[in-house]
C-alpha cells in the first residue's frame, strides 16, 4: 500500500534509508533539524508502517532506541515505476496482430480487476465504497459520492498522468476496469488532460 507523503516527510525517509537505523540525536545531526521535528516526522512515519524503533542494548549499559525504515517504507521509496509503465505501454501498442493486442490488454485489464478486489455482485453503493477504498489504500487521492442522481468517483491526482499525456487509450482503460469491476455502466466526464481539477467517473445503474 503506498502512502501519500508530504514532500518534507518523503525527503526525511529517504535521508532515513541512506544513513540507516540511527537514534533520534543522530538523526538531527545528520539531518541539521531540531529533535522536536525528528520526533514529529518519526511519530507520523510510524504511524503509517513506514519506520519502526528497535531497542538496542550494548553489554550492560542502558538500552537505547533506533529508527528504521520498513520493509513498507523501502518498498514506498521505490514505488517509481512511471517509465517502465510507459515502456511497457507503448510496446503493447507497438503489438503488430490486433488479436493479440487486443488479447494482451483484455488481460491486463482484468488483472487490474482483479487487484481491486471489486466484484459486480450486492448492491452498487458498497461496490462503489470498496472501488473508493480499494484506490485510496494503494495512493490515489479519491473522492466518493454516492448521493447525487448519478454516483460520482473523482480522482484528485492522474496515477497514469505520463501515459495519458502520450496515449489518453490510459483513460479509457481505466474507464473499463472501473465498469468492470462495479458491474454497471461508468462514464469518463471529466479528465484531468482537459484542464479539469480531478478525473471524474459517473456511475450509471444506481441502486441504494
Amino acid at each position: 500500500m503506498r502512502v501519500n507523503l508530504e514532500p518534507a516527510d518523503s525527503e526525511f525517509l529517504s535521508h532515513l534509508q541512506r544513513i540507516g537505523p540511527r537514534t533520534v540525536q543522530e538523526i538531527c545531526e545528520t539531518a541539521g533539524v531540531t529533535a522536536t521535528a525528528v520526533r514529529q516526522r518519526l511519530t507520523r512515519l510510524q504511524g503509517s508502517g513506514l519506520v519502526a524503533r528497535e531497542r538496542i542494548r550494548h553489554g550492560r549499559g542502558r538500552p537505547h532506541y533506533v529508527y528504521k525504515v520498513t520493509d513498507q517504507g523501502s518498498r514506498q521509496l521505490g514505488d517509481n515505476y512511471g517509465d517502465l509503465a510507459l515502456i511497457l505501454w507503448r510496446e503493447l501498442n507497438a503489438i503488430a496482430d490486433p488479436v493479440i493486442r487486443a488479447d494482451v490488454q483484455r488481460r491486463v485489464q482484468d488483472a487490474m480487476v482483479r487487484r481491486l478486489g471489486v466484484y459486480g455482485e450486492g448492491r452498487l453503493r458498497e461496490r462503489l465504497k470498496t472501488l473508493a477504498a480499494s484506490l485510496a489504500s494503494r495512493g490515489f487521492d479519491v473522492e466518493l459520492n454516492d448521493c447525487a442522481e448519478l454516483p460520482v468517483l473523482r480522482e484528485h491526482n492522474c496515477p497514469y498522468l505520463e501515459l495519458a499525456e502520450e496515449d489518453r487509450g490510459v483513460c479509457e482503460m481505466e474507464r473499463q476496469v472501473f465498469e468492470q469491476a462495479l458491474g454497471t455502466g461508468v462514464k469518463l466526464s471529466q479528465c484531468c488532460l482537459d484542464g479539469h481539477r480531478y478525473c471524474e467517473f459517473e456511475v450509471s445503474g444506481h441502486s441504494a
